[in-house]
């Protein structure tokens, strides 16, 4: 179970959302949703805990994921806008780089059969420069099919720059997640065709 408790953001002098909360169990995907500018980015940096909240507490299992950061940590998956590749590795060496700096063992086949699945079967061995945007953004979501992934995903826009195709994959596999008691916490424009409950933030707007 994972638990928000009273959240608050604050950017600057501006109060982005406050006594915000939720909770999450095994097998559910929450959408947070809301315009451009409320804390959507925010409020998932604060629950990976990449920033601080003004206020409240999120707990993991019963414990303060402040007070017990490695093991909460050890349980996510955080993507980001920016697919935060090295330009100069290949999507195959990326993937195995980021597999080993979250401790996840995974071996080069297992690396090579996540990003075929993706779709990226003809640029396993081309430096991340030459890829296109979606290319890139595939290379940073083959991380979600490796073999033992985490419990939790925290996805920001994981469906953006990618074609019809890749949406629906990446949405099978979400589900599938899910199905299999993990649980994810994503943004997005775009209908995904996902059975997710909604967090909207404008009904925590300050």
């Amino acid at each position: 179970m994972l638990e928000a408790h009273d959240l608050a953001c604050l950017r600057g002098d501006r109060l982005l959302f406050r006594r915000l909360g939720f909770s999450l169990a095994a097998g559910e995907l929450l959408r947070v949703a809301g315009p451009n500018g409320s804390g959507k980015t925010s409020l998932l940096r604060i629950l990976s805990g990449l920033a601080s909240a003004e206020t409240g507490s999120l707990h993991w299992r019963g414990q303060d994921t402040r007070r017990e950061r490695e093991a909460w940590h050890a349980e996510l998956i955080y993507l980001g806008h920016a697919p935060a590749l090295s330009e100069l590795l290949t999507p195959l060496e990326n993937l195995r780089f980021a597999a080993a700096a979250e401790g996840i063992e995974a071996s080069t086949a297992a690396c090579r059969d996540a990003l075929q699945r993706i779709g990226l079967e003809r640029q396993l061995g081309l430096p991340c420069r030459v890829l296109s945007q979606g290319q890139r953004r595939r290379v940073a979501l083959a991380r979600l099919l490796l073999p033992r992934s985490r419990a939790v995903w925290i996805l920001d826009e994981p469906f953006a720059a990618l074609d019809v195709t890749a949406v629906s994959a990446l949405s099978e596999r979400i589900a599938a997640h899910a199905a299999a008691g993990g649980m994810a916490i994503f943004t997005t424009h775009q209908e995904a065709g996902l059975a997710a409950r909604t967090l909207d933030l404008q009904d925590f707007a300050a």
